[in-house]
């Protein structure tokens, strides 16, 4: 059976099905036993096997440990990437949030989350940053950022100016980690239509996976012809957008200046 026969029959996506092989996204014991049904194992005594491993391996990541998060799937892709690509239109990326940002951006985002929700997000979005700082396999990291997401202001102008400080302090001392800020006098371009990111795994015969953000349900996408599209877009992006260093310059002179705000940073006087 192909994987989309397989999806129809057990009305799930296709993608899912290509993830669960590939073994890119937890797989539950439901799965397992709907699997075993539709491929018409028998053996009771099996099925019982497998979905004790699926039990087993979901405890795996340390993502569980936080109960159901929504955007499970993809962390267990990150925590397995070697390198992502990302284009944010909006927001600063997760993993270059300070707390303070990542709350008001939990807060304003989801606004029906509980305090303890609310919380649990947080404390998993910057766990997820460990793998910058992980010693000897660091993710590789960049970030083409449209110039939008540095003027919104996500929870007020000290919260900003925090955030700022830690972009270009991160990008500079961090070789691995790469931003570049997409001007908005570059007019139209190829991210016009959204957030997408772009994620690669060491393992060089297993492709790329292209994830899209979105709010009730996200789209991982694996053809080949997929992923070479996005992957042309992001080269695009990335001639486009300033250099690293013209970047943090962009952010300590021209954003700071232009909005007014006070910005204290450990090795520069504030400046206005």
């Amino acid at each position: 059976m192909t994987t989309q026969q397989v999806a129809a029959r057990l009305l799930i996506s296709q993608p899912k099905i290509s993830l669960m092989e590939n073994g890119r996204r937890l797989i539950k014991p439901r799965d397992v036993r709907d699997l075993c049904g539709l491929y018409g194992v028998r053996d009771q005594r099996l099925v019982d096997d497998l979905m004790r491993l699926a039990r087993e391996s979901g405890r795996q990541g340390w993502w569980n440990a936080y109960g159901d998060i929504p955007y499970g799937a993809y962390i267990g892709l990150e925590a397995a990437a070697a390198t992502i690509r990302s284009y944010e239109p909006l927001v600063i990326p997760g993993l270059l949030q300070t707390p303070a940002y990542a709350r008001a951006v939990i807060a304003g985002t989801i606004p029906h989350a509980t305090a303890a929700q609310a919380a649990t997000r947080l404390q998993v979005r910057l766990r997820r940053q460990d793998r910058l700082a992980a010693a000897g396999n660091p993710l590789r990291l960049w970030v083409v950022l449209d110039e939008s997401a540095l003027w919104r202001v996500v929870g007020s102008r000290e919260v900003m100016c925090e955030q700022w400080e830690h972009l270009t302090r991160i990008s500079d001392s961090q070789p691995h980690v790469t931003v570049q800020v997409l001007p908005h006098e570059v007019g139209a371009h190829p991210g016009v239509s959204g957030q997408f990111s772009l994620l690669e795994f060491a393992d060089t015969t297993d492709g790329g996976v292209v994830y899209l953000e979105r709010f009730t349900s996200d789209l991982y996408l694996e053809k080949r012809s997929d992923v070479r599209l996005y992957s042309d877009m992001y080269a695009h992006l990335q001639a486009q957008a300033l250099s690293p260093d013209r970047t943090r310059q962009f952010i300590t002179e021209g954003i700071k200046a232009d909005t007014g705000a006070e910005c204290r940073s450990p090795t520069r006087p504030a400046r206005r």
